[in-house]
Formats: C-alpha cells, sequence, structure tokens
C-alpha cells in the first residue's frame, strides 16, 4: 500500500524531531513570486555591499524547481541554537551565539542526510539535495511559507514559542506532500529591534540595509571597516546579536540540546585582554571546527583591533 501524502508528510516530521530538529514544515515547490520584486530592489539598492554572491543565480534563488528538476516540495527545518551559557567577561569583545560551538554547516548536512536516507528508505525512490545556507536557497521565505515562523522587522524568522535563535535547512524534493500553510506576523507595533540596531542597519520594517549590518563587517567584508562605523560596533567581533536579544518573542528562547553546539572549553571564559593579545595557535585551538574560522585570525584581529579606543 502507498501511504497518503498526509501520512509521509507526518512520517518525515516524525523523524526530523527525532533527528533533533526544532520543527519541520513543508511547502510547494514553485517560484517565489512575492520575494521576487523585493530581492530585486534590495539588489538593486546595493544593500547586499560586497556580498557580489547575492547577485548570481538570481533564477535559482527563487524557483527552487532550477535547483532540483522536477522538484515538488521544499521541507524547511529548524534547529535550536541558544546557548546555556553566554562569554563570562562582559567588557570582551562578543561572537554571535550561533558559532560558540562547532561549524552548524556540518552539523545539519549530516542530519539533513540521514532523514533525506530515512524517506528513500521508507518512502521509495525519491530524489533530493539537502542545503544548508551556502547555495541560493532563500531560507526564511521557504520556512515562513511554511508555517514555521514569520519575517519579523528585523529580517529573522520568528516563532512565538521559541523565537529565533535557531538554523533554518531544507531537503528540497521530487515528492508529493500535504503542505503547510503560512502562519500570522506577530510584531504589531513593536519597534525593538530597529532602536537597537548600533548601526541604524534596519532601515525600515522588515528591510535590513546589509552593507551597514555588523555581523556584514566582522564576517563578510574582506577590507577595512569603515570609520564612521567606530565606536558603533556594541563590541561585537564575529555576527551580531543584538535585533535577536531585544526581541520580546526571544523570552521564550530555550537551550538547545545539540552536543556538538557546546563552546570550546576556553571560548567563555577568554577575557578582553587575553582576546586582544589572542594568537594564532590560539585561534586555532579554540576556533578548531567552528564558523569563526570563516574570518580566519587576521579577520578576527582587524575586528578586535576595530573595538579598542
Amino acid at each position: 500500500m502507498i501511504n497518503s501524502k498526509s501520512d509521509n508528510a507526518k512520517l518525515i516530521k516524525e523523524e526530523a524531531k527525532r533527528l533533533g530538529f526544532l520543527s519541520c514544515g513543508i511547502s510547494k515547490s514553485q517560484f517565489l513570486e512575492e520575494e521576487a520584486p523585493r530581492l530585486e530592489k534590495w539588489l538593486n539598492k546595493n544593500m547586499n555591499g560586497q556580498m557580489q554572491y547575492m547577485e548570481n543565480h538570481f533564477d535559482k534563488r527563487l524557483d527552487p524547481t532550477k535547483l532540483v528538476e522536477d522538484s515538488k516540495s521544499v521541507i524547511s527545518l529548524l534547529l535550536n541554537y541558544y546557548p546555556q551559557e553566554k562569554q563570562q567577561d562582559i567588557t570582551a569583545p562578543k561572537i554571535s551565539k550561533y558559532a560558540y560551538g562547532r561549524d552548524y554547516h556540518f552539523v545539519i548536512k549530516d542530519k539533513l542526510k540521514s532523514l533525506l536516507n530515512f524517506i528513500q528508505e521508507e518512502i521509495g525512490e525519491v530524489h533530493g539535495r539537502a542545503f544548508v545556507d551556502s547555495a541560493p536557497v532563500l531560507d526564511k521565505a521557504w520556512a515562513a511559507k511554511s508555517g514555521l515562523g514569520w519575517i519579523g522587522k528585523h529580517s529573522n524568522l520568528l516563532t512565538q514559542q521559541v523565537g529565533s535563535f535557531y538554523f533554518i535547512a531544507e531537503l528540497i524534493v521530487d515528492l508529493d506532500l500535504e503542505y503547510d500553510s503560512a502562519t500570522t506576523d506577530h510584531c504589531g507595533t513593536c519597534t525593538a529591534c530597529i532602536d537597537a540596531c548600533p548601526t541604524q542597519a534596519i532601515v525600515e520594517p522588515y528591510v535590513v540595509d546589509g552593507s551597514k549590518c555588523i555581523s556584514y563587517f566582522t564576517i563578510e567584508l574582506k577590507e577595512n571597516i569603515p570609520t564612521e562605523f567606530k565606536g558603533k560596533m556594541d563590541d561585537w567581533m564575529f555576527g551580531c546579536d543584538v535585533c535577536q536579544d531585544v526581541c520580546p518573542w526571544n523570552r521564550f528562547s530555550k537551550t538547545h540540546n545539540e552536543p556538538l553546539f557546546n563552546p570550546h572549553p576556553e571560548l567563555l571564559s577568554i577575557t578582553k585582554k587575553d582576546w586582544e593579545e589572542i594568537t594564532e595557535d590560539t585561534f586555532r585551538k579554540v576556533f578548531k571546527n567552528s564558523a569563526v574560522k570563516r574570518t580566519k585570525y587576521s579577520g578576527l584581529k582587524r575586528n578586535i583591533n576595530f573595538l579598542k579606543d
């Protein structure tokens, strides 16, 4: 007997939960009509800064059937990364919470492979691809479409029960499934994220100028950080969590239970002085399997030096 679309969807969601995902939603694999003009406008205003890759594969970003031929469903998944402990020295340069543990690309890719294998074993010949934030896929748009949350004024996905401290990933498959419907926006009149952004990167509700974002300066920008942002970095040396930290929905964040996201034993206790004197050996040791490696030692040193008075 062949399972129905809803039976298969239920099966996939149960397995996603077993693999440790926070939640799983499914939407129809089709062209993202609403997002197309929005993305085009954002790129035309150069809000991607030097992130040239955002301009590539415009069609693929909006049409998953160009990434997976004959795809029918986009399975969106959330994985919590909210840490139990934070950096201890409150005067020290700060690292975004998502980068405390092992690089999420590897952790999530493994889980997605397991989920795809499960689908192929339990349901039959299904073709698909796994995506973790490294291919031209509009993760947040798909997650919102599949009912996992709404896109907040800070342009992050928000969920009533758990806030926004989670990663988003997808499996795009050529399997017809029962689809979920989008949820409603619960930002209301709140402007906490807009008011708190140290560099005024949230230029209007739901629009972030990436070229003014602290995460962009500390991770993506290869040149020197523009001097006009001196004193406005709020001590962030890798990424930035301000708009999430001030969001009322993140009162509901719960600690993750993924051991691989636990920080290197030394990371949280490093003092301001130690960061300012960090050696390449220490960098390699503390960030061996971390997303922070992306900035390289020289990039992190540049960021730390920029934060000095």
